[in-house]
């Protein structure tokens, strides 16, 4: 390249601000903040947490949907793993679970235990083999049962004192039941007596106390679940589809390129254009084009602006996350297609200037990465609790993913470390990070802070926010001026 060259100038979060403009946004209550995650996947917060093995399983999706997000449950677990933590999600809540988790009444106590701890449920219809209703066990039955060994049929509630309602009951007279016979599960027959479905005294109550939770037309929480672009992606996918998941991710690292087009496509050709697919990751107008042509239902935007990702470093390639968002959502125009913004978000003003540059949600990795429902253990060091954190490109999540892979035992963990060392670099680190609490305290923080930059923006919806923001370009005294100075911090 030549040394006259013009270089294009790329800006990330902490070179601008939004520039206050006039508000009739009276209370940060009164802006919404619905947004889409795909196509035809609405969400009540524009908050998406990301698709890393330190951050979203099932207990992290459950959380994510019913705050009115969604989370995209990682790739990096063996199939049977990931397809069983989308299926926790779908069962987590319903308006009628109408595939319920039966057993038959010469099961064991043991057998209804293994049911309860493996599906998180707290009971179990027992039913014959014409499947018909023949009884119910709670927790409460078997709690102080010692025996594991006793058959179901001795410490079940017969069907002659069950309260049952017939298929297609009425939710309204359903609570009525529940209440008026202070029970917590109706099972639902058809005319022959065969078990059609269940509602829980539970499922009634989160309507109640999440009105705003993302589910799917059948009242089920909705979630994500990511693919990769190699091995056993396509049957994963189908898979994950069997399985109730609302919308496939396809994961890769560079998404500008013919592994993922193809990918796309072929998810596409294969299980149908009415499958909702999100792909990325790019960086770049071109790279968001190029997937919308190939069929995304959703772009997501990022390469090398998460904390733990080390992708510019190693490589040299990369956007700065602001200006790589606003060229997305720029080529994405015209389509209808929303922009995620993947990487780089540490405070609730990251959030507000992400979505003022074009993005319809944000993906969130480290932040959540320390909360209660991120997978992994809570490691105590001198007192403080922490929670480790991963790049999905580190050496240690190449290693754990090469190995699954492979079938390979640990005894042969130096084997395919040396394998991944010289066959590639690593683009991520890991790391520790302080202990937050329950992710739903994050969430409150990021929400909050985005409907008041909505409304020094004078947004009432995300739409007006798109249209109304202005950036600023600060300098680095601007950027100091910004932050708490000249005081002595007490926290």
């Amino acid at each position: 390249m030549r040394e006259s060259a013009k270089f294009r100038l790329g800006l990330t979060f902490d070179d601008v601000l939004l520039v206050p403009k006039y508000s009739d946004v009276r209370s940060r209550k009164d802006a919404s903040t619905a947004s889409r995650f795909s196509r035809n996947i609405p969400l009540s917060i524009p908050i998406v947490s990301a698709n890393m093995d330190t951050v979203t399983e099932s207990s992290m999706a459950i959380a994510m949907a019913r705050l009115g997000g969604i989370g995209v449950i990682h790739r990096f677990l063996p199939l049977e793993v990931q397809v069983a933590e989308v299926a926790k999600v779908k069962r987590s809540e319903s308006v009628v679970i109408e595939d319920p988790i039966t057993l038959g009444a010469e099961n064991t106590v043991k057998d209804a235990w293994d049911a309860i701890g493996e599906h998180s449920i707290g009971g179990i219809v027992i039913v014959d083999p014409r499947g018909k209703v023949v009884g119910l066990v709670t927790r409460r039955d078997i709690t102080l049962e010692r025996n594991l060994g006793r058959r179901l049929r001795e410490v079940m509630t017969p069907k002659k004192d069950l309260v049952t309602a017939p298929r297609g009951v009425a939710l309204e007279e359903a609570e009525r039941l529940l209440h008026a016979n202070k029970i917590e599960k109706l099972p639902l027959l058809d005319k022959e007596g065969r078990l059609a479905g269940l509602i829980t005294s539970k499922d009634i109550m989160k309507r109640r106390q999440f009105p705003s939770a993302t589910k799917d037309s059948k009242g089920r929480l909705r979630v994500a679940a990511a693919v990769g672009v190699k091995g056993d992606y396509v049957e994963r996918a189908g898979r994950l589809l069997d399985a109730g998941a609302d919308c496939l991710v396809v994961d890769i690292a560079h998404g500008h390129s013919s592994y993922a087009i193809d990918t796309l496509k072929e998810i596409k050709k294969k299980y149908g254009r009415g499958v909702e697919v999100v792909a990325g990751n790019v960086a770049t107008s071109s790279g968001a084009t190029d997937l919308i042509k190939a069929g995304a239902d959703a772009v997501k935007v990022g390469v090398g602006a998460g904390s733990i990702c080390v992708t510019r470093v190693v490589t040299g390639s990369g956007v700065p996350q602001l200006t790589a968002i606003i060229d997305a959502a720029e080529a994405a125009g015209g389509s209808d297609i929303p922009v995620i913004g993947d990487g780089g978000i540490r405070n609730p003003g990251d959030v507000t200037k992400a979505l003022a540059a074009g993005a319809s949600t944000v993906m969130i990795g480290s932040l959540f990465a320390g909360t209660e429902e991120s997978p992994g253990p809570t490691i105590l060091r001198e007192g403080v609790r922490y929670k480790l954190t991963r790049g999905m490109a580190s050496l240690a999540a190449t290693v754990d993913r090469r190995m699954r892979e492979n079938g390979k035992s640990a005894a042969r963990e130096s084997e395919v470390i040396e394998e991944v060392i010289q066959e590639s670099v690593p683009e991520g680190v890991e790391g520790l990070i302080p202990y937050k609490g329950r992710v739903e305290e994050v969430v409150k923080e990021l929400v909050g802070g985005l409907r008041s930059g909505m409304s020094y923006s004078g947004a009432h919806t995300i739409a007006e926010l798109h249209q109304k923001a202005e950036f600023l370009r600060i300098t680095s005294a601007g950027y100091k001026e910004s932050l708490p100075h000249d005081i002595q911090k007490v926290v």
